[in-house]
This record gives C-alpha cells, sequence and structure tokens, in this order.
C-alpha cells in the first residue's frame, strides 16, 4: 500500500520526523517498508521558465537550441532540448544549474554536441510526478516567470508497505496515522470521520443473503452535480498512483485511502426500485467496470435491482451500466461489510482484484462502516451539492469476537443512534494480568508504561481493573498474548536486554549436511563452476516444444524399467517424470547456455533425485546427489591463449579429485550405457561413490552441440562421509627418497585400473607414490604394434627410519616389476 507524507500530515505532525527514521520505526513495528520515493522538488532552482525561442541544433536532427527566461531578470539562458511537444511562448519546467532531481541527479552546466546548455527543461516524470504529456510538462499560461514548481505541486513523499493480513486496520491513511501516533507518542490531529451518518430501516434494501452480508447501508442524494474533483483531491489520489475521474468517484476512492472502508456508487436513475443482495445464478453473465463480462455461479454474491439484473459484483467491482457518469444526478452510495472467504473465493476464481476486495479479503471492521459513509456523504455535499437521506440500514453488524468465557473476557456494546434505528456494535474485553509481562520482558517494561502503550493504541480500561476494551478497529487483538505483543512491539524488543546467551546445541546430521554441502559450492565456484537449480519434473517424450530428457539421464546405478517415478496427472508434458538424475536439467542448461555462444560450460547442482527400487516393486527412495557438467574450452580464450584446449575427461576427473584431495580417486571402466560414448564407475579410497561419462556423439549432434561433454554423478552422503572421515596425520619424512622408472608394453586393452590394482596388491613397503606419465600407441602399427600401448610409470621409494642404499631401491623395484607381471597378462617391460 502507498501512503503519501503530505496526506499522512493532515492526522498527524510529521515535523521533525526522518522519513528513514520512520522507515526503521514501522520496520521494527512489523510493518514491512518496501520502497520509499520522492515526487515532486523542493528546490528553488527548479522554476516556471518560457520559451522565447527555439532553432534546430546544428549538429543534431532531434536537439533544438532554446533561448529561456526563468524570470531572474537577467539574459534568456540557452537550454539544448531534445523534445518535441513544445512551441515558442510555452511555459515549462525549468531546472537551473545546481538543482537536485529525484533520483539524486544534479543538473550542471555542459555541453551537447559541443552547443553549451545551461539547465535543463523537464517533463513531469523527471519531477517525479505523473506525466501529464508525452514530452515537457506544458504549465498554464498564467503562471508567473520564476515560480518555484514547489509551489504549484508541492513535493510529496511515498512510502510503500506490505501489511500482513492480521492488519487490515493499516490500510489507510488513518489506520497509518493511528499507528505512527501509538508507535512515537505524537498527538493525532481530528478524526476525519467524526461525523457519522443518522439511519434509517432499509426500506431501499432487501437483504437476501445475510449469512455473507449481514450489514448493508446505502444512503440516497439527490441533486448532485458530476464535475471535476478539486486539485487536492486530484493531488491525494494521483500521489498514491490512482487516476482523478469525477467528484463522485473520486471521492469514495479518497474516503477508502482515508479510512479503509470500501464504498460504492450506483446512479440512482439506473436502479429499478431498491437494491437487492443475493447470490448469484449459474451462468449469470455480469459487466464489470474494466469493460469485461464475467460468467458467474452461486458461490458470487451480486447487488441487483428490483429489475433482477445484477449491478455490482459485491466486494469486488461495480458493474459498467449502472457507474456514474457526467450526466448522472442522483445516486446510492453503498456501505457495507461482505463475508472476507467470499469476496476471496469470487476474486480469486475471476482473477479479478481491486482496492475494494484487497481490504474486504482482509476483513473490513463493521463498525468503520457508517463512519465511512457519513464521511463521503459530507464531502459529496461539499463538493457536488444536493441533499442526502439517513443511511437506510439493512441487517445487523456482525460481531468479530467470541463471547463470555473462562479466560475473564467479557462484552461490551455502544450504539449509534439514528431517526429511526440504532446500530449497535459488540466490542471485546480482555483482561490481562501484568505478571505475564514481567515474565517475558524480565521486568524491565514498567506496568505503567504498559498502559500507556495500550492506551496509545486505543485501548481503554475504565475501572483501571487489568480488562481491557478493545477498539472496534483490532479485530487481531482477542487475548491476553496479543496484548502483551502489542506493548513489546510498541515498547520495541531491541530495547529489553537478554537474560541469557544462547545454549549449546550440537551440530545435527542435517547441520553437518547442510554445512558440507555449502563448502562444495564454495570450492565449485572457485574452480570456475555455475551453480543450476532446475525443477526436480522432466519430460519422458519429446512433444512439439519439448524433448526427451529421460534418455539424458545418466545417475549412478544404471536404470532399468520401472525404476522412473511417474506423475499421475502432470500439469504438462514436460514434467511428467520426477528426475533419476540431474544429468537432463545440468545437459538442459548446458544446450541453453551455448546456443548463447558460451564457450566454457561448467556447471554443477545440489539437490535430490527420484527413483523406485526393485523394478518399482521397491518403496520409492528419494536420494542426494551432486552433478557436474563440463564442456568446451578449458579456460575462457584471451590474448595469452586465444585458442584454449577442449576439456577431456580428465579435466573433469581433476575436478572430482579437488573434491577431495587428500583421498584416490579412481576411475573403473564401466558398462556401455545408451547416450554414453564411455563411462565409468567413480570410487574413492577403494569405495563405489558416483558414475561419470561421456556423452554419445549421436547425442550431441541432436541437441546441436559442436563439442564433447562430460558429465558426473555422486552420492553426497558417501562422498561426505568419505571426504569428512578422521585423517591420520603422518611425520613429515626425514629421509630421502629414490625413484625409479619403467615403461611397460601391454595390450591395448588393458585397463589403467588394473595395473593400479596390481601395484597396490604388490604390498610393496618402500613404495611410497607412483603416478603414470606416459602413454604411448601407434595404430599404424609402425612403431608399436596396433594392437598394444605402452605406459610409463615413475615410482618412489622411500623408508621412514633410514636414507634407502642404491642396491635396496632396486630390490624392491625388481620385485614390484615381477609382481606386475605376473598380475598382468601380457605385460612386457622396454
Amino acid at each position: 500500500m502507498k501512503i503519501s507524507l503530505n496526506w499522512l500530515s493532515e492526522y498527524l505532525d510529521l515535523d521533525g520526523l526522518c522519513v528513514n527514521e520512520m522507515s526503521d520505526m514501522l520496520t521494527f513495528a512489523g510493518i514491512e517498508v518496501e520502497d520509499i520515493h520522492q515526487q515532486g522538488v523542493d528546490s528553488p532552482l527548479v522554476v516556471v521558465a518560457q520559451v522565447v525561442a527555439a532553432e534546430q541544433h546544428p549538429q543534431a536532427d532531434r536537439l533544438k537550441v532554446c533561448k529561456v527566461d526563468v524570470g531572474d531578470g537577467g539574459p534568456l539562458r540557452q537550454i539544448v532540448c531534445g523534445a518535441q511537444n513544445y512551441k515558442v511562448g510555452d511555459k515549462v519546467p525549468c531546472s537551473l544549474p545546481g538543482a537536485i532531481l529525484p533520483g539524486g541527479i544534479e543538473i550542471k552546466t555542459g555541453k551537447l554536441r559541443g552547443i553549451d546548455s545551461c539547465g535543463m527543461l523537464c517533463s513531469a516524470s523527471e519531477l517525479g510526478l505523473p506525466d501529464k504529456e508525452h514530452g515537457l510538462w506544458i504549465l498554464p499560461q498564467d503562471l508567473k516567470l520564476g515560480t518555484p514548481i514547489s509551489e504549484i505541486v508541492k513535493a510529496d513523499t511515498i512510502v510503500e508497505v506490505e501489511v500482513t493480513p492480521n492488519r487490515p486496520d493499516l490500510l489507510s491513511h488513518w489506520g497509518m496515522a493511528r499507528e505512527l501516533s501509538a508507535i512515537t507518542g505524537r498527538a493525532l490531529k481530528k478524526d476525519p470521520s467524526c461525523k457519522r451518518a443518522t439511519c434509517a430501516a432499509g426500506s431501499l434494501i432487501t437483504l437476501e443473503a445475510p449469512e455473507v452480508c449481514p450489514f448493508y447501508t446505502v444512503v440516497r442524494i439527490d441533486g448532485v452535480k458530476v464535475q471535476e474533483s478539486p486539485e487536492w483531491m486530484k493531488e491525494h489520489l494521483a500521489a498514491i498512483g490512482l487516476r482523478p475521474i469525477n467528484n463522485i468517484v473520486d471521492i469514495t476512492n479518497f474516503v477508502l485511502h482515508e479510512l479503509g472502508s470500501p464504498l460504492h456508487a450506483f446512479d440512482a436513475d439506473k436502479i429499478q426500485g431498491g437494491l437487492v443482495i443475493r447470490s448469484a445464478r449459474n451462468g449469470e453473465e455480469f459487466l464489470a467496470l474494466d469493460g469485461v463480462t464475467y460468467a458467474l455461479n452461486e458461490s458470487d454474491l451480486v447487488i441487483a435491482d428490483q429489475s433482477g439484473q445484477a449491478k455490482c459484483l459485491a466486494g469486488v467491482m461495480g458493474g459498467e451500466e449502472s457507474g456514474v457518469s457526467d450526466g448522472t444526478t442522483s445516486i446510492l452510495l453503498e456501505a457495507a461489510w461482505f463475508l472476507p472467504s467470499s469476496v476471496r473465493a469470487t476474486s480469486r476464481r475471476l482473477g479479478l482484484s481491486s482496492d475494494s476486495s484487497y481490504r474486504f479479503e482482509r476483513g473490513t471492521s463493521p463498525w468503520n462502516v457508517l463512519r465511512t459513509s457519513g464521511r463521503a456523504v459530507e464531502l459529496i455535499l461539499e463538493l457536488a451539492g444536493g441533499t442526502a437521506s439517513p443511511a437506510h440500514v439493512a441487517g445487523k453488524a456482525p460481531s468479530m469476537y467470541p463471547g463470555d468465557d473462562v479466560t475473564g473476557r467479557k462484552n461490551a456494546t455502544f450504539s449509534e443512534q439514528g431517526t429511526e434505528v440504532s446500530v449497535t456494535h459488540l466490542l471485546h474485553t480482555v483482561k490481562l494480568d501484568w505478571k505475564q509481562l514481567d515474565q517475558i520482558s524480565g521486568g524491565v517494561i514498567p506496568h505503567e508504561r504498559g498502559a500507556a502503550i495500550l492506551k496509545g493504541l486505543g485501548l481503554e480500561s475504565p475501572d483501571n481493573d487489568g480488562i481491557w476494551v478493545i477498539p472496534p478497529w483490532r479485530l487481531d487483538l482477542g487475548r491476553p498474548c496479543d496484548l502483551l505483543e502489542e506493548i513489546v512491539r510498541v515498547y520495541g524488543i531491541d530495547n529489553i536486554p537478554s537474560r541469557y546467551s544462547g545454549p549449546f546445541s550440537e551440530e545435527s546430521a542435517c547441520d553437518k549436511a547442510h554445512n558440507y554441502q555449502m563448502q562444495l559450492r564454495y570450492k565449485l565456484a572457485a574452480l570456475g563452476f555455475y551453480e543450476t537449480q532446475t525443477i526436480k519434473l522432466i519430460a519422458s517424450e519429446a512433444g512439439d516444444n519439448t524433448i526427451a530428457q529421460v534418455k539424458d539421464a545418466l545417475p549412478i546405478r544404471p536404470l532399468f524399467d520401472g525404476d522412473l517415478i511417474r506423475v499421475s496427472l502432470p500439469l504438462s508434458e514436460d514434467h511428467a517424470v520426477m528426475r533419476p538424475a540431474h544429468t537432463p536439467g545440468l545437459i538442459a542448461a548446458a544446450v541453453r547456455n551455448s546456443n548463447q555462444g558460451a564457450e566454457s560450460l561448467r556447471f554443477f547442482e545440489i539437490g535430490r533425485v527420484f527413483r523406485n527400487t526393485g523394478g518399482g516393486k521397491g518403496k520409492d527412495i528419494e536420494q542426494d546427489t551432486l552433478g557436474i557438467l563440463i564442456s568446451g574450452s578449458r579456460e575462457a580464450s584471451s590474448w595469452r591463449n586465444p585458442r584454449p584446449e577442449t576439456a577431456s575427461f580428465e579435466d573433469l576427473l581433476a575436478v572430482l579429485e579437488a573434491l577431495a584431495p587428500s583421498h584416490t580417486w579412481t576411475a573403473v571402466p564401466a558398462k556401455p550405457r545408451d547416450m554414453a560414448a564411455y563411462g565409468a564407475d567413480v570410487q574413492i579410497d577403494g569405495k563405489p561413490c558416483g558414475y561419470m561419462a561421456r556423452l554419445s556423439l549421436s547425442r550431441c549432434r541432436e541437441l546441436g552441440l559442436d563439442r564433447p561433454m562430460y558429465v558426473a554423478e555422486l552420492d553426497l552422503r558417501k562422498l561426505q562421509e568419505i571426504a569428512t572421515s578422521s585423517v591420520k596425520a603422518a611425520d613429515l619424512p626425514q629421509f630421502p627418497g629414490s625413484s625409479r622408472d619403467a615403461a611397460m608394453e601391454v595390450p591395448a586393452t588393458t585397463k589403467n585400473s588394473d595395473i593400479e590394482k596390481a601395484i597396490g596388491s604388490a604390498r610393496q613397503k618402500l613404495l611410497v607414490d607412483h603416478s603414470c606419465f606416459d602413454v604411448f600407441s601407434d595404430p599404424s602399427g609402425v612403431k608399436l604394434l596396433s594392437d598394444r600401448k605402452s605406459i610409463a610409470y615413475t615410482f618412489l621409494y622411500r623408508a621412514a627410519d633410514r636414507t634407502l642404499t642404491a642396491a635396496e631401491v632396486d630390490a624392491a623395484h625388481k620385485a614390484l616389476l615381477e609382481h606386475l607381471a605376473k598380475q598382468i597378462k601380457g605385460l612386457n617391460f622396454r
């Protein structure tokens, strides 16, 4: 909701209260401030000026060089302007050098295309005001030159607040003034609604749906003159973003935003007989003020006339056929209370929302109905003339509070007397035990201060016996704890010192998992990866606008028939299956980025995947996994490396090793899978932990990719267990080591993992490290048989208690090679 501080200051003295300070007060009181912006300017350097001459800019087709009189008695000012909607002789706003416009823009003397410009001719929007026209703001000719714009349109500050659903009393300027008065201790000015409407029996009203509309009033005003609203009212409405229409409609909008209860005005001549409040008929059509015809059903409430035609959609919007027009001379002014759930259901079903429905949905106060009606009648008689009847009343004001119960509550009433009937409102009382305040505040808040806060909020305790009468606009106060919350909220929870420090809480398994996942995110981001967050539902079959994402799923374990979990009633064809792996979403993200010209693709996603077990016979399982994708250039191209190498399978393995650098990662070739050119099971310290693969070339071509793509899927639980397990620290070696190299010629089909296993099985105590540093093959068979390959390893030997002799190293190395020759078939040393 938008609050105009100029409007608000009519009900509360805001002098000396900084806008930012007020924003902090509201925020700490539970009222979220979403935005603060300036409308208009206070600067005396923005004045009324007249265009005396305008010539074409010599170097720009759309610019003109203007001579401007700003009324200071000095020489004409030269200003370059790009607007096209003015002519010589027009009066326009002119910002002189030194002026500060909304947004912090400072006007300075400068040059535009080589021509000096000493100021700026302004549009309304550049001054923070609604645009009057396209281009410069053309001012009335009777304005005196040099008059500050702030004297023509008063500068205003607009505060946008988000009001919680339990505080409908704040959805008005008077309600916000009342709240600020309680928070700041500043006294309220005169209540704008002090004049209440007199009441009469509802002869104009037939109430057929009292369960949805228990309280309905209407006032007939004859002899009104529909015309333009006065400037002060138009300024108030324009400040909060409403377009002035005519004095009658503007008054209903003005009172709505002043007091918070909606009103509606009918053209009385377009109403046959009286008003009938009834449920709509199934299929009944209603033409609303927005020009759209809506189909209604029995759950909707309408205001009809005796002819049976619906004239208004109750609590939501009026009808176009009964609206006030320039020829209207008599009106029926509606003020009512509608059941919030009924208004909410109609508004949601029809997709039709208005300022009225926004307030009715949250529950307006029945007590406010006649107050807003009286205020509107007063303004209409003042601004449109005419004579008004008493308020015709049907039904009774509903009770918004429970009756007597064992908690000590009791009810009180007050009546509004009219010429023929009285309207009784039920007030609510709550008994407050001050000991409860001492318990929750530690005795910091004095009882006298608590009582003063409640009185500032409109509560009364006539007998000072701890029983407080709740004001009729505070429908959210029904229990003692509500009153205690109000006291602490206004007093300021920051002003209550903490008595206890936070107790120690051992880190839970969920905490540990979250912290570890965040560490992974930071580490992968440092490695140049971007995190993706994709929807957990994917497409099972290819459609007109979708691709079959299921085929891209490369989970840790291969998929079998029945492993997929299908949505029984999917919203669309691309949300039909719960993802069994992250790879479909990662591949889709990579394709989008590749189509946008991205050269290096590095993505990861952490989240949950889903699958059946046992071919659909087992229970559905959910598993947290890490998905990684790498493709394209190894690094971004630059002057240093204009053509970087393409990422490879080894790059993906290196990324995985960086996630747990103190552990041994092994890629064990796995059985072929669909859409994978080749793949490998990932093991950490010999324990299975995931799967990695290269996407098949045919699938890459289908997706429009011209580069290889590598993906990996890791079990987060296992990865966390291994990576966070206790690490045994060893002393730094005190003695030097000695290395030996060995070139082995093996069959081309020999797996590197087989060699690694053979080296590990040798259990050579002096061997502390080894690595592969060269692989050679010759498909032509010239230098090496085509069915053979050469692999070179380096081995490091060291003893913890002495420096090894050459003979000891040679003996250990010979024993290792002999073991390898026995374990690996077809191995020859070169």
